[in-house]
């Protein structure tokens, strides 16, 4: 019987370090919830633009504009990477397309924004309005989901409780409004 490639153990522990180590660097963001999940989304919504080479530029740039973190928006165009592009270009002009009402002939032989304008502003333009469109529904996710987790995070940081705890046996406690800090720090409870 023919042995199946595994990968090695030293390449499993490798990814397992880098995941964990991206992990620790998302989890240490600064700033509150909202703007972490701003910048996020920020970043996810530029993912979706097929404008490679000024995605940097855009994400800061629209982060700025936005107040939102940009870290975190820089974390989110990531999602553009060498094996998402394609996708997301091939996307973006067939939403383009659609929404404009017309075909334009195209092949997916480029590989940044001036191999696109080769091809007319007609496919430019279909692209672009396909990209902008197509990002709004991810970057809405990406900042409700980022918005939840760093809430969370943030949450168990105060608490001093490790963010993968379960915390079932906290669901029957009253809320705390603010009014209860203050009587445990007036009485020395803190």
């Amino acid at each position: 019987m023919p042995k199946t490639a595994q990968p090695s153990r030293g390449t499993l522990n490798s990814w397992k370090q880098n995941l964990k180590t991206f992990y620790l660097r998302v989890r240490s963001l600064q700033g509150d919830p909202h703007y972490v999940a701003m910048g996020m989304a920020v970043g996810v919504f530029v993912a979706f633009t097929p404008t490679i080479p000024f995605h940097t530029i855009l994400t800061i740039a629209l982060a700025f504009v936005f107040r939102g973190s940009k870290p975190a928006a820089l974390i989110g165009s990531w999602l553009n990477n060498p094996l998402t592009f394609p996708a997301f270009y091939y996307g973006s002009y067939k939403m383009g397309i659609l929404m404009l009402g017309h075909n334009v002939p195209m092949t997916l032989k480029y590989d940044n924004i001036k191999g696109l304008l080769t091809h007319g502003g007609d496919v430019a333009v279909a692209m672009i309005a396909g990209g902008v469109l197509l990002g709004i529904l991810p970057a809405v996710g990406a900042y409700f989901l980022t918005f939840h987790l760093f809430r969370k995070i943030r949450s168990h940081r105060s608490t001093g409780l490790p963010p993968a705890c379960d915390l079932a046996h906290t669901k029957h406690q009253p809320p705390d409004d603010g009014a209860n800090a203050r009587a445990r720090n007036e009485n020395g409870d803190y």
